[in-house]
């Protein structure tokens, strides 16, 4: 029976980046290729919980990844003008020798990914995608945007919420839509204090701070945005102290010192959450290519990684690769299915101006499920 043995992924993001350690871990060669002509981050930081940090040891990454950033055990809720009202403790999935949580700066994190994928031998190509694929029972052949070809056992299309391979292989009707939120990011000096995920909840918007290391932390406000305006640029930093204006405390404090607006990071909520299978033939699907979701549970980035955990260790096994992609399926679905839809709801919620004690059981229910092994 043929093994899987040489794999395409398209998209040099968390997922893609991911599965290239993970499959190179097993000895399966992988090209892959990225558009973007050179390395570029966008955001500002990155929740990673307790599952992400059990991946990132099955990858053989946690000292480096946590090297990176800035561990801490609990998340903490507020009021809008500071006062504590709950602590939830972490829960330490990946083994008491790791932290529960990880706050970590996009670029810290894009590093760890990039620099181990390339020296475990992936063949990383910028500034160039895929053009054309040709499926047969035995492989894949691709054209790229180049002009040149290659031939593999699996594409692995994990280019992202507006994901060419997805509008390639699975029609173009499948498209992100807007929530009616996005959200406002801004870094700052880290104080002593500021040791955990801290979220903090106003009447019309919701703000928190994480830690990314010893010296910095981010704050982030969600807002409704209806119509998902644009943003003019040069207005950015006016835009998020008008969206903090009904919070006092420290999250009072930081906002009167927004004041560059190219220091601000802002997105619109954009999701999608493709029926399954995720695969034709083969060619499969990964992570915001498939199930982008809202920051609300801070794990958009962490069920990209699991699918490259999953993957990686399904395709070593010397099986047919639709059985393969059968068992991707069935232990990657409800999972992600639990998380964009409880993300969404907690969204809806917030333009609905209703309770916060909802989201705080979705928040629990979350950390439950994903402590659970993939």
């Amino acid at each position: 029976m043929a093994r899987v043995r040489k794999v395409l992924i398209v998209g040099g993001g968390i997922g893609g980046l991911s599965l290239a350690s993970g499959l190179r871990n097993r000895g399966i060669e992988v090209d892959l290729v990225e558009v973007k002509k050179e390395w570029t981050v966008y955001g500002v930081g990155i929740i990673q919980q307790c599952n992400v940090i059990r991946a990132m040891a099955q990858l053989g990454l946690a000292d480096r990844f946590l090297g990176a950033g800035f561990a801490y055990e609990n998340v903490g809720f507020y009021s809008a003008e500071g006062a504590l009202q709950r602590m939830l403790p972490g829960v330490r999935a990946a083994g008491p020798q790791y932290p529960a949580n990880l706050g970590i700066s996009r670029l810290a994190l894009h590093r760890v990914l990039s620099s181990t994928a390339e020296e475990r031998g992936t063949s990383i190509r910028l500034g160039l995608t895929v053009e054309h694929l040709e499926q047969d029972p035995d492989g894949v052949s691709v054209t790229f945007t180049d002009g040149s070809r290659g031939r593999y056992d699996l594409v692995v299309g994990a280019d992202g919420l507006f994901s060419k391979v997805r509008s390639m292989v699975f029609g173009k009707e499948l498209k992100p839509r807007f929530t009616g939120q996005a959200v406002f990011r801004h870094n700052f000096k880290r104080p002593p204090e500021i040791d955990h995920l801290a979220a903090f909840y106003g009447r019309h918007h919701n703000a928190g701070l994480c830690p990314l290391s010893q010296e910095l932390m981010y704050l982030f406000v969600t807002s409704s945005e209806p119509g998902n305006p644009w943003m003019p640029e040069d207005q950015l930093a006016e835009l998020m102290r008008d969206r903090l204006k009904e919070f006092g405390g420290i999250i009072g404090r930081l906002r009167e010192q927004i004041a560059d607006p190219k220091q601000v990071v802002y997105k619109p909520m954009e999701v999608i959450f493709v029926p399954e299978p995720w695969y034709r033939g083969r060619v499969v699907l990964i992570g915001d290519a498939v199930h982008a979701t809202t920051p609300h549970l801070g794990q958009g980035a962490g069920m990209a990684i699991e699918d490259a955990v999953v993957l990686a260790e399904l395709l070593a096994e010397d099986a047919p690769v639709e059985a393969l992609l059968s068992r991707f399926m069935q232990r990657r679905y409800e999972r992600c299915k639990f998380i964009v839809e409880s993300s969404i709801q907690i969204g809806d919620w917030e333009m609905q101006g209703a309770s916060h004690a909802d989201r705080t059981g979705i928040v629990k229910k979350m950390m439950e499920v994903t402590a659970q092994p993939i």
